[in-house]
């Protein structure tokens, strides 16, 4: 049989990374690491080929090799799953579809034979024996979650390594708190579910041995939702997997809490770790409550974003406005909070109510929903009706945007996150060998008597040089 897995196209939003992506000559940021799970669980007798739309085009050819078409995708490729679907449908190619965005919506979509949802691992392999039976059903689900230790390694073989601007790999699912916008525990359950660290470890020899050297994204909601299995087995086994395997980094989301432990820290940085993700949301504890976010209440988070940054960790930030509890001034104590972090990379959306989440269900019960989600953080839309007035928030909002990233707020954050960071110890606890050897030229020019630079030459190089770092953490790709 031969399988055709399709990945829909990401509009132009926060993590497509469009007009990022052209600066490091790369077609996509991410591969679909679900589609390439689901399909090293298929018969390996099967001929299986993914065309992933963020790369090229889904062409006739494709669909006349095809027996059936895998699909899977995220909210936000709403739109491009229903062209792919009905490209599908005209060409008289079947469609089975799985994934977040058919788990919570799959009652939306017609044209499609028959829906895989929830977690592959539980859902496919009924499909399987009953497809081989010849009496397939039209839905598969489970409420049950999965024993990770079911998720093989992804089938790297169907990707197309230099159109990737990052690779993918997963050590968890499930997150131990429960904000209440976040559909995540609906997903996936709130016990962190892992693979052993002999599982993590496979995967990244998989793509080492497959020719990727670079980096890497933990895609884990909560990568340290198990600290006690990070810190005694994955990140000392990633440390000594590293030391013969030049030009690997990583990146992930954690949870702020993750400041408040020094030895974790400390070994994210030598595993290779340097940049995180962090769901910081709002400056105040009123917001932070009202969602469920205690995790947050009650700290300086400033102060620990400052410390994860001095250690090495560059913080990218997650930023919300459109809390019941939040008033008028909101977008000025965001404006100011996010400045005063030194936080460069800070996604920051209108609150909206995902469905299965406990704010989907409370708005609903309060007549206050909008309809659908689009799942893009930044597209000035919501789908709720908020209590500051939908015109205030979309004017306030618009605004916040606007200054944040105009070139005086953006480049105001850069030189606070410079001020932090010490570029000479990040290179230290992030080069590879190769740029060591790049680096140290420039280093020993940097102030060193005898170099015949004058003073201003001095300061400027040094200036330049911070900069250089600064960008390098900052893009989500180096």
């Amino acid at each position: 049989m031969n399988i055709l897995c399709v990945y829909p196209e990401f509009p132009d939003t926060f993590w497509s990374f469009k007009h990022a992506l052209k600066f490091v000559n790369k077609k996509t940021a991410y591969p679909p690491l679900g589609l390439l799970t689901v399909a090293a669980m298929l018969p390996e007798a099967w001929d299986k080929r993914l065309v992933d739309l963020n790369v090229r085009a889904l062409l006739n050819e494709d669909l006349v090799w095809a027996d059936v078409v895998f699909i899977s995708a995220m909210t936000v490729q709403r739109e491009a799953a229903r062209r792919v679907i009905i490209q599908c449908n005209t060409a008289g190619v079947a469609v089975v579809a799985g994934g977040p965005l058919f788990t919570m919506e799959f009652e939306e979509f017609s044209g499609v034979e028959h829906f895989i949802l929830n977690e592959g691992e539980l859902t496919l392999p009924p499909f399987l024996a009953d497809l081989a039976k010849g009496e397939p059903h039209h839905v598969y689900r489970s409420s049950e979650f999965p024993d990770m230790a079911l998720s093989p390694p992804p089938l790297w073989s169907l990707l197309h390594l230099a159109d990737y601007a990052s690779m993918s790999v997963q050590f968890s699912r499930g997150c131990p708190f429960n904000c209440d916008f976040c559909n995540v525990t609906a997903l996936l359950g709130r016990k962190p579910r892992i693979k052993c660290t002999e599982q993590v470890i496979a995967e990244l020899d998989g793509l080492y041995q497959a020719g990727w050297r670079g980096p890497v994204f933990f895609v884990d909601d909560n990568f340290i939702g198990n600290k006690r299995y990070l810190k005694q087995a994955l990140l000392p086994a990633i440390i000594a997997w590293r030391q013969d395997k030049a030009g690997f980094s990583f990146s992930t989301e954690v949870s702020i809490n993750v400041a408040s432990d020094d030895e974790l820290i400390d070994l994210l940085v030598r595993a290779g770790f340097n940049k995180v993700f962090i769901g910081i949301e709002t400056p105040g504890d009123e917001g932070l409550s009202e969602c469920g976010k205690g995790q947050n209440v009650n700290r300086d988070v400033i102060a620990d974003t400052k410390h994860l940054q001095r250690s090495g960790l560059a913080v990218h930030g997650g930023f919300i406005v459109g809390f019941d509890s939040d008033g008028a001034d909101i977008f000025q104590r965001q404006f100011d909070f996010i400045q005063q972090s030194g936080i460069v990379f800070a996604m920051i959306g209108m609150l909206q109510a995902p469905p299965g989440t406990e704010l989907y269900a409370r708005l609903e019960k309060e007549g206050r929903l909008l309809g659908a989600i689009s799942g893009d953080n930044i597209n000035g839309g919501t789908n709720i009706l908020p209590r500051m007035g939908l015109d205030v928030l979309e004017e306030g909002y618009t605004a916040l945007f606007d200054r944040l990233y105009s070139p005086q707020g953006y480049c105001a954050r850069v030189k606070t996150f410079l001020s932090e960071c010490q570029a000479h110890a990040w290179k230290q606890l992030h080069a590879t060998p190769e740029s060591k050897a790049h680096d140290e030229p420039s280093l020993s020019m940097n102030g060193q008597a005898g170099s015949g630079r004058s003073p201003n030459e001095v300061a400027m190089m040094t200036h330049t040089d911070r900069l250089e770092q600064s960008t390098r953490l900052y893009c989500p790709f180096k």
